[in-house]
């Protein structure tokens, strides 16, 4: 070393983390991060598989991308039935494949009206079973599959078991006009839905009974006898009110007309009903063993005493 030069210092080492965060943690996160959008993709194909499988979609490409899907039911849009239905399978696809707020937009490139994707799509899912084979074939074009959506299930299957469900015959729907099929799906609904009235009251007619017959049995015997006693006062006041009102004037019609045309048969079919009905109170008189009474002054007491 030379003389009057100074010593030079030693380098100062910097810590390479002095001043900065660990990078373990932030890696960490990044990596969570990662795995949980995998998670969800993975998550979203198989929900969006298991729609396609439900509805008996086959996926473009066996993929899930919107966008294929979306071309896929362009190429779809004819008016045969099966297009129909291939249609309303990529519908519900296709909203099941997109994120929240996207499938209407797909819809407005489409030039789908929301309505009229709803209807595909309940087309799809009540009619793609092969069951629907011969129904399908008689719609025989997407006017008429849409206003068969009215039938119920029971309906559907009724009409291709024994080719009828009320008035409608599956014969007579493909010669019909779709203003012939509406009127007769919508009488075929009415008749459906009076069935199901008249099993409702018949249903609601047998738990009343059964809660009647429930009570009853749990009264004392001077109860339950008074209440059966009241029970048969009202039948037969009911069926006594009828004969001697309704029939007695559906009677005196009759009898009118006869004298009119002057015509004997009438006496005789009126002579018959009377008959019937005599007929019939003596077979439940004699069923029951029950004594020939008259009503006396202080009530009803036997003829025979």
């Amino acid at each position: 070393m030379s003389a009057g030069r100074k010593p030079r210092s030693a380098p100062e080492i910097l810590d390479a983390d002095a001043g900065h965060p660990p990078l373990d943690g932030a890696m960490e996160a990044m990596r969570e991060v990662k795995l949980g959008a995998i998670a969800r993709g993975i998550e979203a194909e198989q929900h969006v598989r298991a729609v396609a499988l439900q509805v008996g979609y086959q996926l473009p490409a066996d993929c899930i991308d919107p966008d294929l899907i979306q071309r896929d039911i362009s190429a779809n849009m004819r008016r045969s039935v099966e297009a129909c239905l291939e249609v309303g399978r990529g519908l519900a696809v296709l909203k099941a494949a997109c994120e929240h707020g996207q499938f209407m937009a797909r819809l407005d490139v489409l030039g789908i009206d929301h309505t009229v994707a709803k209807r595909f799509m309940q087309a799809a899912t009540k009619f793609s079973n092969g069951a629907s084979t011969h129904l399908l074939k008689a719609a025989g074009n997407q006017t008429k599959l849409f206003e068969m959506l009215v039938l119920d299930d029971e309906q559907v299957e009724e009409l291709e078991l024994t080719g009828q469900t009320g008035e409608l015959k599956l014969d007579e729907i493909a010669t019909m006009s779709v203003k012939e099929l509406r009127a007769a799906l919508r009488e075929a609904r009415a008749d459906g839905q009076a069935k199901d009235e008249l099993l409702a009251d018949k249903n609601k007619l047998l738990d009343t009974e059964r809660a009647k017959s429930k009570r009853v049995q749990a009264l004392p015997p001077d109860e339950v006898l008074a209440e059966l006693q009241t029970e048969a006062t009202r039948i037969h006041n009911d069926i006594r009110g009828a004969v001697v009102g309704q029939l007695r004037q559906a009677l005196i019609a009759l009898n009118n007309h006869g004298e009119v045309r002057g015509e004997g048969a009438a006496t005789v079919f009126m002579g018959g009903l009377v008959a019937q009905l005599a007929a019939d109170l003596v077979a439940l008189r004699d069923e029951f063993g029950l004594p020939d009474v008259d009503r006396g002054e202080h009530g009803w007491v036997d003829s025979e005493d």
